[in-house]
């Protein structure tokens, strides 16, 4: 009997597609935060969103977020991630970005560039609360209001 050789075409292929399938994994697998000086850069998966701090309108602690229609995204276990829209606000193409790594924790909402919004949390809520202080630092108030 001889045994038939599998083409090495079909060999790249599903090696490619392993690598593919743990990097997406890896990116979703929590909230990849980066501060710099001048804005907070927030990575979860194929969503990427950078906050200058310059534009923060407001950083408030939630405990839920409000009943929204997802646009996008996906919901495990205790994950919550994608881009989202307020029932009340259906009528407009106000985007809400929602990167939730545990839902029974309490949230950071961002609000900037006055009216989009953001909710995340990280998975140990003592990161999260320190990165809420660490943005209620960087929040600037204006003066004249």
């Amino acid at each position: 009997m001889t045994s038939k050789k599998r083409h090495w075409f079909w060999n790249l292929l599903l090696v490619i597609t392993i690598v593919v399938c743990v990097t997406v994994l890896t990116m979703h697998y929590k909230n990849w935060i980066k501060n710099t000086p001048d804005h907070v850069r927030l990575l979860s998966g194929f969503y990427l969103e950078k906050v200058p701090y310059s534009d923060l309108d407001s950083v408030v602690f939630v405990e839920r977020i409000p009943p929204m229609l997802r646009l996008n995204g996906f919901s495990a276990l205790e994950k919550e991630k994608g881009i989202f829209q307020e029932f009340k606000d259906s009528l407009t193409d106000k985007k809400i970005y929602v990167f939730v790594d545990n839902i029974s924790q309490p949230k950071i909402k961002l609000v900037y560039k006055d009216s989009l919004k953001l909710y995340f949390n990280l998975k140990d809520s003592v990161e999260t609360v320190n990165m809420f202080n660490d943005l209620k630092g960087k929040l600037q108030v204006d003066p004249l209001n």
